[in-house]
This record gives structure tokens, sequence and C-alpha cells, in this order.
């Protein structure tokens, strides 16, 4: 109760930890399911991924950073050793969806819309964290779903969240991990060494080869770490300061497309699991790389287009 209470915490930190322990509280629940369901074999290894994530996300604050660490070890040591499965969680039939199509139609976009909606509202109208407003639509989806529908009760909304979690697995865990990725990497310097390798490549003062290099690399980092976010911090400090923003190029232009390029890269990479990988698996595809075949000329023309941008605007 001391953090809630304290003052020098911001309403936003106070509601972000709320919400964090809100979604602990779901990822232990389907770690009881799955320990409860007989019918799948890796119930334990499955149990311990998704109990384990949910209690680091419930007292994660609270605890030592080694301690987090160790959970974090013990929690992936279930994914590796291929004991992750997803339970039996019944879909709804075609009927059912007929059904509701019927009866709800296209008001059902409502809810998912409303996620983006107060996400927005959350950054630009208020001081409160975007991740808290979407958190907040979540919860206003909901109730417009239970509206819709009586059928629509708390323990649909439970069961259908697990199997969703299921579903996805431990990639569900993969944004996370590759945004802390970028910070451990702009710690350890990466950014300097791929200043220091660049150094010879760019010539000096020549701020649109440096802007080619800069987008390049952000596409090409973004694939490798799966996230464009951890990206651009690392680029930034090695070629975007250095070699484009040092030369009077607009921060505000220059930042802003730097990370478009990056998600150019996240179109082509299997890395970036809840884009790519996901919703193979949520769609049943036949092909594991399937979204990413579809997607990369489109980002290679985008990519090109920024670069463009970024080079006249700046």
């Amino acid at each position: 109760m001391e953090f809630f209470m304290s003052v020098d915490v911001s309403l936003s930190d106070k509601l972000l930890e709320i919400l964090y322990f809100v979604i602990g509280l779901i990822a232990i629940y389907v770690a009881i399911r799955n320990l409860n369901d007989k019918t799948n074999e890796k119930r334990f290894g499955t149990f311990i991924f998704w109990f384990l994530l949910g209690l680091m996300f419930v007292i994660g604050k609270w605890i030592p950073p080694m301690a987090t660490g160790v959970l974090m070890v013990l929690m992936v040591l279930s994914p590796i050793f291929k004991q992750v499965k997803a339970g039996n969680e019944p879909s709804p039939t075609p009927e059912e969806m007929q059904n509701n199509y019927k009866k709800i139609g296209y008001k059902v976009f409502v809810p998912a819309l409303s996620i983006g909606a107060f996400a927005l509202i959350a950054a630009l109208f208020t001081t409160i964290s975007p991740i808290f407003g979407m958190g907040v639509g979540v919860v206003f989806g909901i109730i417009l779903l239970m509206l819709f529908s009586k059928e629509n009760t708390p323990k649909v909304f439970l069961n259908d969240g697990r199997r969703m979690l299921d579903i996805v697995g431990p990639l569900s865990m993969l944004p996370t991990l590759l945004a802390a990725l970028g910070a451990v990497f702009t710690t350890a310097g990466v950014g300097d060494v791929i200043s220091g390798l660049v150094t010879n490549i760019i010539p000096e003062g020549n701020v649109a080869f440096g802007i080619i290099v800069y987008a390049v690399g952000m596409a090409l980092f973004t694939m490798v770490m799966g996230n464009a976010f951890a990206a651009i911090t690392v680029m930034t400090v090695g070629i975007g300061a250095p070699f484009v923003l040092a030369y009077g190029a607009d921060p505000v232009i220059i930042g802003s497309l730097a990370l478009t390029c990056g998600y150019c890269g996240t179109l082509c990479t299997p890395m970036a699991a809840n884009f790519n990988i996901v919703p193979v698996a949520v769609l049943e595809m036949k092909d594991d790389y399937g979204v990413i075949k579809n997607q990369v000329l489109i980002a290679a023309i985008m990519l090109v287009v920024q670069i463009i941008m970024m080079i006249v605007l700046s």
C-alpha cells in the first residue's frame, strides 16, 4: 500500500500497476485451468509457464531484480523443452458464430475500436499512460459486448481469453522480451559499436547517405530484434545522432520516419511474433511464413518511399 499511497509515484504508474496486477491474475487463471485440464498431456509445464508469468506481473514490482531474473529463467524452461501446449477449450461452433452475427452484426467492431480510441484519449488528453487507456478500452468493450448479448457472461470472456492465450502460447511474451533486449543493448553500448563500424562507410557530412544507412539499418535491426521501439534506441545512438541529426536534420521528422522504417522490418520477420506468427496460429494457416511472404514487397516499397520523404523533408 505504501507504493499506492506515495505522493512521489505518479497516478499513471499506480494505474499501470493495477493493470499489470489484473493481467497477472488472468495468466494465473489460465495456469490453473490448464493444470486441471486432464486432456493436456503437458499440463504441468503449461501450468509452470503461465503461473510464473502471472506471478511476475502480480509481484514483479516488489521483488528484487535477481528474483525476477530467476523466475524468468524458470518460466522459459517449459517452452525450451516444448512442455507448453494449448489446453482443451472448445471454440464457438459455426452455428453460434452465425447466430451471434445475426444478433450483433457489424456492431462487433465497436468494442475493438474502443481499445484504440481509449488509448488515443489517454495519450492526447491526459497524463495517464496509453497502455492503461488500452486496458480501459478493453473493459469498455467487454461491457458493450455484454449489453449486445446476455450470453456474454464474465465466464465467456475468461474462457475465450484462456483459449486465445493457449493458441498464442509462449510467443505472447516475445514483444516484451524484445523490448527489454533493446534497453540491454543500449546499456551495453551496442549503439557505440555500430557507430564505429559505419564511420568508414558514411562520408562525413553526407546527410542523405547517412539517412539511407539509418533507415535501412532500422529495418534490418528491427528484423533481428522484432521490435522497432527496441531498435530505434540503438540505431539512433549509433547512426541517427552522429551522422544525421548532428548535421541539422529535423529530429521530429527523422525520428518519426525512422520508426516507420523499422516497421517495414517488422513486416518481414518472424521475430515480430504478434504481427506475423500469431495470426498464422489463430487463422490456422498451413504456411508458417504466409503472412510475411505477402508483406515483403509492400515493406520494400514503403521503405523506399519513407527514405525519400526523410531526405526531402529534413
